[in-house]
């Protein structure tokens, strides 16, 4: 016992402990954290050389303002964890690359190397880096799977504040907007529910489940095909326009019957 008592009181005993107790955190970290070098979206591709091409790729379009490493510069962001479900959205839609350093980037025509396969390459490199969301499968975003009623009261509870009831967008602040949801495909309204791009939420799996991002995708093409009974439909802006066509053209009326009495009056007179 004494001499176990007299290993405790070693001055290195305590740096011993701790390197100990180090190992086996770090030990234990290694074993339970996913393996970084099998990206998930080229384990789901079939294709374990999208990595080192989507890298190219990334070198060769991205690196000058995220930075050789995706670790992000002053021009633009890291993408170590933003996943393959934000670069198709963004390179998909041609925010990325972006044209200017505005306060959003808009859509717009993709690049003509952004193909989609080059798109797929790329999502599965920034996949490797750090994990995120991933690219939905088609039948996540099978409109024809949901339900547009569900999908259409998950929308007003979270959508409409920004998006308008339609999806026809609207301004925010800072020189920031809502876009319109038109030209959107399924897969592109899921992936920015899941990764939030610009100045909108994150809605991940816990606070809107796949199954309701579905319905909420069926809910917007739904909307599209909607006719406008009551004639032109005022780009479904909302009342502000449709209250300012009233006012202008009533007011309109109003001024061109007073000049017709008058007139008419003048000419009896």
């Amino acid at each position: 016992m004494n001499s176990i008592t007299a290993r405790r009181r070693h001055p290195l005993a305590r740096v011993a402990v701790l390197a100990l107790a180090l190992g086996l955190l770090g030990g234990g970290y290694a074993l339970a954290a996913p393996n970084g070098s099998t990206a998930d979206a080229a384990i789901a591709s079939g294709k374990a050389d999208d990595v080192a091409q989507g890298k190219s790729l990334f070198v060769a379009h991205c690196a000058s303002c995220h930075g050789l490493n995706a670790e992000g510069t002053k021009k633009a962001p890291t993408l170590i964890g933003v996943g393959a479900a934000a670069v198709n959205f963004q390179v998909s839609s041609g925010r990325m690359p972006a044209a200017d350093a505005g306060p959003q980037a808009p859509r717009k025509p993709r690049a003509e190397w952004a193909t989609d396969q080059a798109v797929d390459q790329l999502a599965a490199y920034v996949q490797s880096l750090g994990g995120g969301p991933t690219v939905p499968s088609a039948e996540q975003v099978d409109a024809a799977k949901g339900d547009p009623a569900k999908g259409g009261e998950l929308f007003r509870a979270n959508c409409i504040q920004c998006h308008n009831f339609v999806g026809a967008g609207g301004a925010l602040t800072y020189g920031k907007y809502a876009p319109p949801l038109n030209p959107a495909t399924p897969t592109q309204i899921y992936e920015a529910m899941a990764t939030g791009p610009q100045a909108m939420p994150v809605f991940n799996d816990s606070t809107i489940t796949p199954e309701q991002k579905r319905d909420m995708i069926a809910y917007i093409t739904h909307v599209r095909s909607q006719v406008d009974p009551g004639g032109s439909g005022l780009g479904r802006i909302g009342p502000v326009t449709e209250g300012l066509v009233a006012w202008v053209v009533g007011l309109s009326l109003l001024v061109l019957a007073s000049i017709w009495i008058t007139a008419k009056k003048r000419r009896a007179a």
